[in-house]
């Protein structure tokens, strides 16, 4: 039974997970997510253990997204050309046998920085072909009408995963060992794999190009499509800010944890838990009554959540006024990263779906290891304290141009004609009024 068979019988904070593609999926996506970030808490601990230094910091949180942005090109061609499904279970498998590898490579004792690295390095390779796919096989679980839910639903997996793997990270790495971390995360994988291979979607009409994959050429066609949607332009921007200002926030919160409160390992994951919790309490307002609430009004209050966290971290004297920044911080993340990814799956067309969303997620990846590299030094020189800070008065300076120079929010709310349904076109008429009625912002 594909998504489309089941027919909606009412909206509410939940509805995707009456499709089973859907939960199995969601599901999945939990498990392996929750053994991503659980291996994200050891990787940070580790390289500063080891080197003691901001900048390898940096320079190992480059590493994990740069060759996204290699791959992206190809990443996309192949979300377009070949079955989402298949994709994703191949790079699962093969994300599953990199991992090992990490965790073979410290059972055995091997403490070299370039080996972690490289072997980190490959697997960011890994996820980079697939990560394209996967943001377009979501279409592929719900009707569009639950776009925004699922879209939603699937931020908060992976924001309660964001919450749980590093809470369960902090433990395993002071109670086990850091050789656990790479090991359950392998594990995690497989559960992946597994969900996929129990789901059943239609065969999918493939819409992308014909003829031999030119991944470059087409790359260029969908970068040229997308200057044409305003408001995937506008998707851009705030997603480079995102990631180049707020990206490395993840890795330097064992800076804060170490240098500045002082705190151990196991309150090390619980800070960084923060994060995901924030995003887990908001998700319901977000998945609920978000799709009543135009986009641009969502990623207004979003951003200016977001960045005011920043500051207030970068300024917070003691660990519980950080921690509740973090929350703040988790849920401005969640609102701003739901509302760009569904503006963009509503803006585009489904022939140009694959490449513009690899395309869209190639520039997140190039703006966080960009930014992680930055503020890596950036601690080194001024300390980890005034470089959040000043990442979030930049991230609050670029909502204002946004907002009130260049006026660029509301394009955000636009759909593609050819997918728009009656209800959409309600929605549109519905916050047009709410527009002209009152505007606080």
């Amino acid at each position: 039974m594909t998504a489309a068979a089941v027919a909606p019988e009412h909206d509410g904070a939940f509805v995707a997970f009456r499709y089973r593609n859907f939960r199995l999926m969601w599901s999945a996506s939990l498990l392996s997510s929750s053994g991503s970030w659980l291996q994200m808490v050891a990787v940070p601990y580790v390289v500063y253990t080891i080197t003691g230094s901001g900048a390898w910091l940096g320079f190992a949180g480059f590493l994990g997204y740069a060759p996204m942005v290699l791959t992206g090109p190809y990443a996309g061609s192949v979300a377009d050309r070949f079955d989402r499904r298949k994709v994703l279970i191949v790079g699962g498998l093969v994300q599953t046998a990199i991992t090992f590898a990490l965790w073979l490579e410290w059972v055995l004792g091997v403490r070299s920085i370039g080996v972690f690295l490289a072997i980190l390095t490959l697997s960011s390779f890994a996820g980079g072909f697939t990560v394209a796919a996967w943001q377009s096989f979501v279409t592929e679980l719900v009707p569009r009408e639950h776009l925004l839910n699922a879209v939603t639903l699937n931020s908060a997996q992976f924001n309660a995963a964001r919450a749980f793997g590093p809470a369960l990270g902090g433990v395993v790495l002071a109670t086990l060992g850091v050789s656990w971390c790479f090991f359950i995360n392998a594990l995690s994988f497989l559960a992946m794999v597994l969900g996929l291979l129990l789901v059943r979607v239609a065969p999918r009409l493939v819409t992308g190009p014909i003829g031999r994959a030119r991944p470059l050429r087409e790359m260029r066609q969908a970068m040229t499509y997308v200057r044409t949607v305003p408001g995937i332009v506008t998707c851009l921007i705030i997603v480079s800010a995102l990631g180049s200002l707020g990206g490395p926030l993840f890795n330097l919160l064992a800076v804060f944890a170490t240098d500045v409160y002082g705190v151990g390992d196991g309150a090390y994951g619980l800070l960084a838990a923060c994060l995901g919790t924030g995003a887990i309490l908001v998700a319901p307002l977000v998945a609920g009554r978000g799709g009543r609430i135009p986009r641009s009004r969502l990623v207004t209050f979003a951003m200016v959540g977001y960045g005011s966290a920043l500051v207030l971290l970068g300024a917070a004297p003691v660990v519980g006024l950080g921690a509740a920044a973090l929350l703040v911080a988790g849920a401005g993340y969640l609102g701003i990263t739901a509302s760009l990814n569904t503006a963009v799956q509503l803006q585009v067309r489904e022939d140009m779906r694959g490449r513009t969303m690899a395309f869209y997620l190639m520039v997140l990846t190039a703006s966080v290891p960009i930014g992680a590299q930055v503020q890596g030094w950036m601690v080194d020189w001024v300390g980890v304290r005034w470089t959040v800070a000043g990442a979030g008065a930049l991230f609050l300076g670029v909502f204002v141009v946004l907002r009130f120079v260049l006026n660029r929010l509301r394009t955000m709310d636009a759909v593609d004609p050819a997918m728009m349904t009656a209800e959409d076109e309600l929605h549109i008429v519905e916050a047009e009024a709410t527009e002209a009625a009152v505007d606080p912002l």
